[in-house]
């Protein structure tokens, strides 16, 4: 994680990046309107006292429309000249100011200070920090009477609050790199734009954001750009060269990110002047339902726990142990389960640990052997799954589509050299694309590259929730790419940790008892074991704050497994 001290010089850092996430306006080229404030800069009060003037100039800094119009009305017309908003944002916890000695009743020289805990990057990526920002702002008395800065840091400062009271997240849409599943990109978008639609297709033919570029393959060229709206046709050229699969791939990436932002459908599109394809006028999300990327909560899926050595399958009214092996050969530590019947199972042998992959119905082959093995987790395709070794090593274990055997290999986690400590869990999530690990107490997410076709790479590593402070046990994904983590703090021992690490909240725990060993989700509830038993929550659509222990799993010390 990079250290940011920032002073009077903070020039340096700011000036190298980008505005405010989606800079000033949609900068595709288009044939209809641009956006325009509904209403006029209101600009500083008048008879404004300094500091607060200041403290309103960092709040209208948050809203970049027209060029900043709004927050260079607190500046004096040669700073509102020079200054230069640069092309990134940092975030802070929370803006301090204090006034240095020697100001007078025409001058004044405020301290500005904050803990930076991250910055909105170019098209508008959220990526964690953890630093310090430190400024010196000039402040004089115009002519007028009024209070005016004279002379400020380029660069834009937000509070955190700000972040969530201007700008929402929204996800672009991008292939993974077998162009088998549609991941999403998470981008903070200013609320004033008036075309949202507008703005998302052209981050969507922008590309991916730098963090997530490695796992994913862009189908349109340099070349392609997004026109604009004429009529309600959304408008793109430079497509020539694209083969009909490649149409609708790109089809199935414009309809979803618009879809998952709630923009109506059906979308009318033209390409080079004509339909993407023929019989493809219009577009809807019914077309390309098969990268459908939302889960959908009754989505159904099979619950399983790991109880005294051996899985049983956990029903409404019975918990049994499953047929075959997983449910009679014992010392079973950890174990994961594909909804297609893929099986990973630790078993404890002789103070080593084994990898047993095979299916639930069939008999399990002993695939790796180290002293400790993490729990399995599977690809998106579950004949591949992954396991750390000794706490340092990660292992692709996959089965051969023709002789049904098993073969490892190593992943490169050369990314991970600076990072102290042993990798304790890891779960890739469900496109595949991203991988969370807890090391050493810490949550660190990054994402899966494949530069060759046999090549596997963790990379773009950073940590997120640092305010967890090493109390980290447990995590899983959900559905809608944030984390949830359990912890040994009994104050806050379950946490929900945004993908992108904007935000870290703990989920109620009115009857968790620390620590919080495991955990896992389905598309609509949230299981854990903790202390004292096995619970379970609904993801959504509860306002309780206690968590019900699961049925048929009171009294039994169990870790649960969902398969879906």
């Amino acid at each position: 994680m990079r250290t940011l001290i920032a002073s009077i010089a903070v020039v340096g850092l700011l000036g190298s990046c980008t505005s405010l996430p989606t800079d000033t306006e949609p900068q595709a080229l288009r044939s209809f309107e641009q956006s325009v404030p509904d209403t006029a800069a209101s600009g500083p009060e008048p008879g404004r006292e300094p500091d607060l003037l200041l403290r309103d100039f960092y709040t209208a800094s948050s809203q970049p429309t027209q060029d900043f119009q709004e927050a260079r009305a607190y500046l004096s017309p040669e700073a509102a000249e020079q200054w230069n908003p640069g092309e990134s944002t940092l975030v802070v916890d929370r803006i301090d100011l204090n006034t240095q000695a020697g100001s007078t009743s025409q001058q004044r020289s405020l301290d500005v200070g904050g803990n930076v805990i991250g910055l909105i990057a170019t098209g508008g990526a959220y990526e964690p920090e953890n630093g310090t920002y430190e400024a010196t702002i000039e402040m004089e008395l115009d002519d007028g009477g009024e209070w005016r800065i004279t002379s400020l840091p380029d660069g834009v400062v937000i509070e955190q609050t700000e972040l969530r009271n201007q700008f929402q997240p929204h996800r672009v849409f991008f292939f993974d790199s077998t162009k088998s599943v549609l991941v999403g990109d998470r981008r903070w978008i200013y609320t004033g734009h008036q075309s949202l639609d507008a703005e998302l297709i052209t981050l969507m033919m922008d590309g991916p954001s730098d963090l997530l570029a490695p796992a994913v393959t862009e189908v349109v060229s340099s070349e392609a750009t997004f026109a604009g709206v004429t009529d309600g046709v959304y408008q793109f050229t430079g497509f020539a060269d694209l083969d009909p699969d490649e149409r609708l791939e790109f089809g199935a990436q414009l309809v979803w990110t618009l879809a998952a932002a709630n923009v109506p459908e059906p979308y009318a599109v033209e390409v080079d002047g004509a339909p993407l394809l023929p019989g493809y006028g219009e577009l809807t999300t019914d077309d390309f339902a098969d990268f459908n990327p939302q889960i959908n909560p009754s989505t159904s899926s099979t619950l399983f726990a790991l109880t005294n050595g051996i899985v049983h399958r956990v029903g409404s009214n019975t918990v049994e142990p499953v047929d075959g092996e997983l449910g009679s050969i014992g010392n079973i530590t950890s174990v994961n389960i594909a909804a297609e019947g893929e099986v990973g199972a630790v078993q404890s042998q002789d103070d080593e640990s084994v990898l047993l992959t095979g299916t639930l119905e069939s008999d399990l082959s002993e695939s790796l052997r180290a002293d400790t093995l993490s729990q399995p987790t599977f690809e998106l395709d579950p004949s591949a799954q992954w396991v750390v070794a000794d706490g340092e090593s990660v292992v692709r274990v996959i089965r051969a589509e023709a002789s049904g055997e098993y073969a490892s290999s190593e992943v490169d986690t050369s990314s991970l050299v600076d990072i102290d400590g042993t990798i304790s869990v890891l779960r890739l999530s469900q496109t595949g694309a991203r991988v969370a690990m807890i090391i050493d107490g810490r949550v660190y997410a990054g994402v899966v590259s494949r530069p060759a076709p046999a090549e596997w790479r963790i990379v773009n590593v950073r940590e997120l929730a640092s305010q967890l402070e090493g109390t980290a046990l447990a995590l899983d994904w959900q559905p809608d790419g944030s984390l949830v983590v359990g912890t040994s703090s009994p104050e806050t021992p379950i946490w929900r940790v945004e993908q992108d690490g904007s935000a870290v909240t703990s989920l109620p725990s009115g009857n968790i008892s620390a620590p919080v060993v495991t955990v896992e989700t389905s598309s609509s509830t949230i299981y854990l074991t903790d202390a004292l038993a096995v619970r379970q929550m609904p993801i959504s659509g509860s306002d309780s704050t206690f968590w019900r222990e699961v049925t048929g799993l009171q009294g039994l010390r169990s870790a649960p497994v969902v398969a879906d």
